[in-house]
């Protein structure tokens, strides 16, 4: 049976894999979800609340920020917790690194947590909620042509630390740094070759990679009262692949 909860909560990148997993988890336990997406047109699944928002253009026009946050504050006047999941991945060598590319990598992936936690600081501290992050494997181990992803999620976790001392637990703020996730986005990167993606989970000391579920789950659980002394956590949801030895 479906709980029921009076908490909601806003979860970006509400259509991607990991995104819609999020979704659905925090709506079954029976939270009203605000989702948003740059792809979002009309409905989505498990969202009470489907928007577009342009997490980019949200960096740069201060105008659409303001209202982005008045379209949302008109849809709710409670918020418990806020899920930073929106990401974009542009890959790129360091001497093809185009400006634009790095800009846009730090604006939706750094700035836009910022900004999102800023504006939603009143509600989150008046709830005593939390923020909880997405970040990546990449904040600690990555490779060739990630320079801009890679650097994003450092900072992303980075930042989760400095807000978490910051707000001094008004808000508890923590982070997910996932491994190889079994999404669209990671299959696309492996053009659907499914015999590499098994020889991918083969490098997780689990023997797998990771499930959209397992991340989502992770969320929910960083939002509840049962997780109410963990703050400026990163929690690396890796399979175990950060503790093996490449050597040969």
């Amino acid at each position: 049976m479906k709980k029921i909860t009076t908490k909601t909560a806003l979860i970006t990148g509400a259509l991607g894999g990991i995104g819609k997993s999020i979704c659905k988890v925090f709506d079954e336990d029976g939270w009203t979800v605000i989702g948003t997406d740059i792809r979002m047109q009309g409905q989505a699944p498990h969202c009470h609340v489907a928007m577009h928002i342009d997490l980019d253009k949200l960096c740069k026009d201060n105008i659409y920020k303001e209202d982005i946050f008045h379209e949302i504050i008109s849809k709710t006047d409670k918020l418990d917790v806020l899920v930073n999941n929106a990401a974009v991945q542009l890959l790129s060598a360091t001497n093809e690194l185009k400006l634009e590319d790095w800009y846009e990598t730090m604006n939706i992936n750094l700035t836009a947590p910022m900004l999102l936690s800023q504006l939603f600081l009143p509600m989150l501290k008046k709830s005593n909620g939390s923020i909880v992050n997405i970040a990546s494997i990449h904040q600690q181990l990555t490779k060739p042509r990630f320079v801009s992803y890679a650097t994003s999620k450092s900072a992303l976790v980075g930042l989760t630390k400095a807000m978490a001392v910051d707000l001094q637990g008004s808000v508890r703020v923590n982070c997910i740094s996932p491994a190889a996730i079994g999404t669209d986005m990671l299959r696309a990167g492996f053009n659907n070759d499914e015999m590499a993606i098994s020889a991918l989970g083969r490098l997780h000391p689990v023997q797998r990679i990771g499930y959209p579920e397992e991340v989502a789950k992770l969320a929910l659980f960083l939002a509840s009262e049962e997780a109410k002394f963990i703050n400026g956590a990163n929690l690396q949801l890796d399979g175990g692949i950060s503790s093996v030895l490449h050597d040969l």
